[in-house]
């Protein structure tokens, strides 16, 4: 046995349809990139995770949408990305600009652009609990846990569990040498039945195993 199918996009019908990998259903998505077994969980929707949970992201924007494998995205996520920034050189962030009718003269798009954050990453084998918001340009490292309705602002470093809004580090979850070992194993880069070799290791935080598996 080599685990599910990661082109499935329900791998548990017929029992349960609230859960998709996002990888097939991204495809043909130029500006996003989204890992192997990758899930959002939601008994309300899921088909249409990218129009509805990733908010303002628009391709003639430019910014890219990355999301690591094995992530666990719960209920009500929302990942906004920099079309919904306003320019906010000026008096007003109200976007003028936008209806035209005269509006639109002497809008200079830099004032708008400026205030782009670059693409958001969201590394390998990270949770995010249900209804939290991850801003535009943040990073979140491998391992991390984000907190439910947390609102990420900023870059979690790996393997830190981050709450609150704007979130904060709650704490990391392992000592420095273990998280350093951790990255540079990167078991979610490995072929897939070798995971499944190493699942009791893996599931069961057994790093010397990990470092040793074939």
């Amino acid at each position: 046995m080599t685990g599910p199918d990661p082109n499935t996009l329900a791998p548990m019908l017929p029992t349960y349809a609230g859960t998709v990998f996002l990888k097939p259903l991204a495809k043909g998505r130029e500006n996003v990139t989204v890992g192997v077994f990758t899930y959002y969980d939601d008994q309300d929707e899921t088909r249409d995770f990218f129009t509805r949970n990733v908010l303002h992201h628009y391709d003639f924007i430019g910014d890219h949408l990355h999301i690591g494998p094995f992530c666990a995205i719960a209920h009500g996520v929302r990942i906004f990305m920099n079309g919904g920034t306003h320019a906010m050189d000026g008096f007003s962030t109200f976007p003028f600009n936008i209806f035209g009718h005269g509006w639109e003269e002497g809008f200079d798009p830099a004032t708008w652009t400026a205030g782009h954050k670059g693409d958001t990453r969201i590394g390998a084998d990270v949770w995010i609990g249900n209804s939290a918001a991850i801003m535009p340009g943040v990073t979140i490292g491998p391992g991390a846990i984000i907190a439910a309705n947390a609102t990420v602002t900023r870059d979690v470093p790996a393997y830190t569990i981050a709450a609150g809004n704007p979130a904060q580090p709650v704490k990391t979850r392992f000592d420095d040498a273990t998280i350093a070992r951790l990255l540079d194993v990167a078991w979610w880069d490995w072929p897939t039945d070798k995971i499944t070799r190493n699942l009791n290791a893996i599931r069961g935080a057994d790093l010397p195993a990990l470092e040793a598996a074939t």
